[in-house]
C-alpha cells in the first residue's frame, strides 16, 4: 500500500523559508542550464464559460535530488476581490522509481515562494550591489513574498508601493513594514513609485502595461512577474527597448511573454534581444550586467521545474521534521 503525504500551506511556508528557497531555485536553474530537466511548455485550458484558466505544468529533474511532479493550478483573477489568492491548485510529487504518488501540497504557497525566490536570484545576479530603492507595483500575495525575497539579497533603503486598490496597498504595507528595515510607502501612481528607483518589481494581474520605459532610471534593474500569457503585458515596448533582457527560459519567453511578443510586433526589439537565461548566468556561461548605468530586465514566466524542485525539497524537509498528514492512497 502506498502512502501520500499531505502538507498544508502553513507547513509549506515553515518548511521552505525564503532564503532556503532562493538557494533551491538557483540549483533548479543550474540543472535546467545543464540539461538535467525535462519540461514541456505549460498547457493552459481556457473554458469559455468559466472565469479562469487551468495550467498544467509537469517536469522531471535528474541529478543530486531527482524529482518528478506536476503543478495543476487555476488562475482566477476575480479571487483577489473576494479576499482569496488568485492562484488555486496543487503541486503533486511522484516517486522517480515507481511513479507512486508521494506528496500533495498547495500550489498557492509553493508558487508564491518559488516565484519570489527566482526574482531574488535574478536581482542578485543582475542588479547593482548598491541597489536598494525599490518600487513595487501590485500589492497582492506576490508583492509581500517579493518584499521578503528581495530584502534577503539587497539592503533596502526605501520601498514605494502602488496598487490600483489603495486599501489593498495600505494593508500590504502595514503587514510588511514591521518585518523590513524600512517603512513601505504607499504612493498614488505607478510612475511615482518607479521614478528614481533602482529596483522595480511588477506583480499585477493587469493585461495592459502598468510600467513605462520613460520612467526608468539609469542603472535600474526591473523584474516583470505578473504577466504569464501572450495576452498580458505589464510593461510597454519602451521598457524592453531600453533594457538588456534576461529570462528564465528562452522557449517560454518567445511563446508566452506578452511583453516580449508585443515589443517584437511593434518593432521595438528583435529576436536577438534575449541575452541569456538565469541558469546560464549561474553557470558562468553568459554574462549579466556589464555596466553600472545599463538597465537590466528579467521577465519571469514561471516554470514547472521551479515548482517540482521546491516540492521535492519541502518533501524531504517534511520527512525530517515529521510534518504533514499521511494518507493511505492505494
Amino acid at each position: 500500500m502506498s502512502r501520500l503525504l499531505v502538507l498544508n500551506e502553513d507547513e509549506v511556508l515553515r518548511l521552505l523559508p525564503m532564503r532556503e528557497c532562493v538557494n533551491v531555485m538557483a540549483r533548479a536553474l543550474i540543472a535546467l542550464a545543464r540539461g538535467q530537466v525535462h519540461q514541456p511548455l505549460r498547457t493552459v485550458v481556457r473554458p469559455p464559460d468559466i472565469p479562469g484558466v487551468l495550467g498544467l505544468m509537469p517536469a522531471a529533474v535528474s541529478g543530486e535530488h531527482p524529482a518528478f511532479g506536476l503543478k495543476a493550478v487555476c488562475a482566477f483573477p476575480a479571487n483577489t476581490a473576494r479576499g482569496k489568492d488568485s492562484h488555486q491548485g496543487a503541486v503533486i510529487l511522484f516517486d522517480t522509481d515507481s511513479g507512486e504518488l508521494l506528496a500533495l501540497m498547495p500550489a498557492s504557497a509553493v508558487t508564491a515562494l518559488r516565484t519570489a525566490a527566482v526574482t531574488a536570484v535574478a536581482t542578485e545576479l543582475l542588479s547593482r550591489r548598491v541597489a536598494g530603492d525599490l518600487a513595487v507595483i501590485g500589492a497582492g500575495r506576490q508583492a509581500r513574498a517579493h518584499l521578503e525575497a528581495l530584502s534577503a539579497v539587497r539592503t533596502l533603503r526605501r520601498v514605494r508601493m502602488h496598487d490600483v486598490e489603495e486599501g489593498r496597498a495600505q494593508a500590504a504595507a502595514e503587514a510588511m513594514s514591521g518585518s523590513l528595515p524600512v517603512t513601505v510607502e504607499v504612493v498614488a501612481s505607478a510612475e511615482e513609485a518607479v521614478r528614481g528607483a533602482d529596483l522595480v518589481v511588477t506583480v499585477t494581474s493587469s493585461a495592459e502595461p502598468v510600467l513605462r520605459g520613460e520612467w526608468l532610471s539609469e542603472g535600474a534593474h526591473v523584474n516583470l512577474v505578473g504577466a504569464s500569457t501572450p495576452r498580458e503585458r505589464e510593461a510597454d515596448a519602451a521598457v524592453l527597448a531600453r533594457s538588456r533582457l534576461f529570462v528564465d527560459r528562452r522557449e517560454s519567453c518567445v511563446n508566452e511573454s506578452g511583453e516580449y511578443l508585443a515589443a517584437c510586433e511593434e518593432g521595438a526589439i528583435g529576436p536577438d534581444h534575449i541575452l541569456a537565461e538565469l541558469g546560464e548566468l549561474l553557470t558562468g556561461e553568459k554574462l549579466g550586467r556589464t555596466e553600472e548605468a545599463e538597465i537590466t530586465l528579467f521577465i519571469s514566466l514561471g516554470m514547472a521545474v521551479e515548482d517540482v524542485a521546491a516540492a521535492e525539497h519541502t518533501y524531504r524537509r517534511a520527512l525530517e521534521a515529521g510534518a504533514g498528514v499521511w494518507v493511505d492512497f492505494s
